[in-house]
């Protein structure tokens, strides 16, 4: 009968704690993808927030050293980039022709994670103010990005970005 007792003991002890390392190993998991999504979408903020100050030296360092862009207007590919020398000279000349720069990031998804890539679909809408022809033009870009991401030495990083460029407007600042 005593060891019919110790034997239920030691089996409940062995199961509470399984069951406590099962919880805590599913806990740390929860944990960590919340700190993934969370570290991904700071990349995409963070992306933006360096094109409005155009520090583009800075931005580039987002993508991995053979990150890819590629962008689309009307259903159609406008460009093609590929590593971070095509991506900083692509972008500084782009945003050479504004003055302000004003990107608001809205809804992300993350469609994929696993411990070191990602698929993330994001909305931006884009605002652009500069001279065209002598006068003051304001362009305004509806944006969907379907990013691919990299965990590089625990740093998440852009790998591929489709930048679809939904809609344009362009009007006269007056």
């Amino acid at each position: 009968m005593k060891k019919n007792i110790l034997l239920f003991l030691l089996t409940a002890f062995s199961l509470a704690g399984y069951a406590q390392n099962k919880k805590q190993n599913t806990m740390e998991s929860k944990i960590q993808t919340i700190e993934d999504k969370m570290a991904i979408k700071q990349v995409v903020d963070i992306f933006s927030n360096l094109a409005d100050s155009k520090e583009i030296n800075k931005q580039v360092l987002l993508f991995t050293e053979d990150g890819v862009v590629e962008s689309y207007a009307n259903g159609k590919q406008t460009s093609s980039l590929k590593g971070r020398q095509q991506l900083e000279q692509a972008f500084s000349g782009f945003l050479s022709n504004f003055h302000t720069v004003y990107h608001q990031n809205g809804q992300q998804t993350i469609d994929e994670l696993t411990h070191n890539t990602a698929k993330a679909t994001s909305y931006c809408r884009v605002i652009l103010v500069g001279k065209q022809d002598g006068k003051e033009m304001k362009t305004t870009m509806y944006t969907i990005y379907k990013d691919e991401f990299a965990k590089q030495n625990g740093q998440w990083l852009i790998k591929h970005r489709t930048s679809n460029f939904i809609r344009t407007e362009t009007e006269e600042v007056k």
